[in-house]
């Protein structure tokens, strides 16, 4: 999703338990970004740093981390290279992992200036044409998120303006650049992740309107709405059903954080 999808943020472990009696319980290692807020940060002030602490105390198992910023190879270089055992916040088809249950369903979102009064909601609003937009990209013209495939099946181009999902990476909380480009005029509407508009949009110096996308997809091959799971390797049943009994356990906790970090939230309507 770019943020899309950028919104894959956080990796986590979940070891199996000794079979000595009285012996200490492995860790339950993560793997994550080490400066991607709201997802996860070194000082683990995320909401997927919140949630795996979450997982790791229902499961009594003391949490630790391997960090490595999320970009190409990241699952290759993590979960694959046996750094960690399971990855948060990764869209519930990601075909390279074993999902769990979904523990959130999010929306990308326009994100504008209250005082310009837009109320964006569609990709079909005519004033698209003319507006500066800023939307998230990943560099990959095969990759990209779903609105700039929007955009592009519109004839919407000139007026777009992209924002790498891996920003300035020497810079604290990278994403943050195009939430800050609307709140300080630079584009006029912004696409993105809700989980990330959510949290930036309330830190912003002026108020800042956070509108679901409507409808919820564009075509059968252009969705805005994705369901959030955790991730496995792919043989690792074992894990994937510990972790979807803590999803329905904590569930209420879990959506307890996600509120607090202004993560828009969908729920199913079937």
């Amino acid at each position: 999703m770019s943020s899309g999808c950028k919104t894959f943020a956080l990796l986590l472990v979940l070891p199996v338990l000794s079979g000595f009696s009285g012996a200490a319980a492995a860790p339950l290692r993560v793997c994550a970004d080490p400066n991607n807020l709201p997802f996860s940060n070194q000082r683990r002030a995320g909401f997927e740093n919140r949630i795996a602490e979450i997982v790791a105390r229902d499961l009594h198992r003391p949490l630790t981390y391997f960090w490595l910023p999320q970009r190409r190879g990241f699952v290759r270089n993590t979960l694959e290279a046996n750094q960690c055992d399971l990855v948060m916040g990764v869209p519930a088809e990601f075909e390279m992992l074993r999902p769990t249950r979904p523990y959130y369903r999010s929306t990308y979102v326009f994100v504008s200036r209250q005082d310009r009064a837009l109320h964006v909601r569609s990709f079909d609003d005519p004033r698209l044409k003319t507006l500066t937009i800023g939307i998230q990209v990943t560099g990959d013209d095969y990759a990209n998120p779903p609105a700039a495939q929007a955009l592009a099946a519109r004839q919407i181009v000139q007026n777009v303006r992209g924002y790498t999902v891996y920003g300035d990476y020497s810079q604290p909380d990278p994403p943050r650049r195009l939430i800050d480009a609307v709140a300080n005029g630079k584009v006029d509407v912004a696409v993105a992740w809700g989980p990330l508009a959510g949290y930036f949009a309330k830190r912003e110096p002026v108020p800042i309107e956070v509108t679901p996308v409507s409808p919820q997809a564009d075509s059968r091959y252009v969705r805005f709405v994705y369901d959030i799971a955790m991730g496995v390797r792919r043989d690792d049943t074992a894990l994937a059903r510990r972790l979807d009994e803590v999803i329905v356990r904590r569930h209420d906790e879990i959506r307890r954080v996600l509120i607090e970090y202004g993560v828009p939230l969908v729920e199913k309507t079937s």
